[in-house]
């Protein structure tokens, strides 16, 4: 009777267990103050890890190494150190998160014909890169689009003359893949791996000397991202 009293309190507590354990990352992933969105979680992920806070794999998934990375930073900038990701922390990362909780259709309210635009001119430039820059080379479209610099539209941006190969050498007709479908959807969602970058250039293939002229911010794969 003893041994049975024991096996029935010690599948009591891995019930326990197994039940607290998901309900408790669940809890955590709500550290994500606008949105909760997987490319949210993502792009503090990559900006902690730019900014040498944060070690792992920007993966989107809200966990421990996420919530510890995200409280060094807060602490070093003197911010409150709960690992909440509220306006004053999203302020001190740099970043802007989106507020949609929604990552299927037309993201961010985007009509379907300039989604796909934005698709193709991903699939026409950056097919051959890691996922990570297909959502850079949307992200500087998108921050082209936010600057006074640029058109304010996709197809204004894309369109522009002279900006983007893909358009001059036609690959901007090509049908997009699902790789560039989805890095054009986080990056509307407001994953933006370069943190603001407008320009970006292949180092073996460019010919513009005022394209080197630019303080490169980062590289990804071949291609390297700059501001102004």
């Amino acid at each position: 009777m003893k041994t049975k009293r024991i096996v029935i309190i010690l599948f009591t507590l891995m019930v326990a267990v197994a039940f607290s354990f998901p309900m408790t990352i669940s809890a955590e992933a709500k550290n994500i103050t606008k949105g909760d969105t997987t490319a949210n979680i993502k792009a503090v992920q990559t900006r902690l890890k730019t900014l040498g806070y944060y070690t792992a794999t920007a993966d989107g998934i809200w966990g421990p190494k996420t919530l510890a990375a995200v409280k060094s930073f807060q602490k070093a900038k003197g911010l409150t150190a709960d690992g909440v990701v509220g306006p004053k922390t999203e302020q001190a990362l740099g970043i802007t998160l989106s507020s949609s909780t929604s990552t299927s259709g037309g993201a961010g309210g985007l009509s379907s014909s300039d989604m796909n635009l934005l698709a193709r001119c991903i699939y026409g430039e950056a097919r051959g890169e890691p996922y990570l820059g297909q959502v850079a080379v949307a992200a500087v479209i998108l921050n082209r689009v936010k600057s006074s610099l640029f058109p304010n539209s996709i197809s204004g941006v894309i369109y522009q003359k002279w900006a983007f190969t893909c358009v001059a050498d036609g690959q901007i007709n090509l049908s997009p893949n699902q790789s560039a479908l989805n890095a054009a959807r986080d990056a509307l969602n407001g994953w933006d791996p370069t943190n603001g970058c407008l320009y970006y250039y292949n180092a073996a293939t460019a010919t513009s000397k005022w394209i080197w002229s630019l303080k490169v911010e980062l590289k990804i794969g071949k291609h390297s991202f700059a501001r102004a």
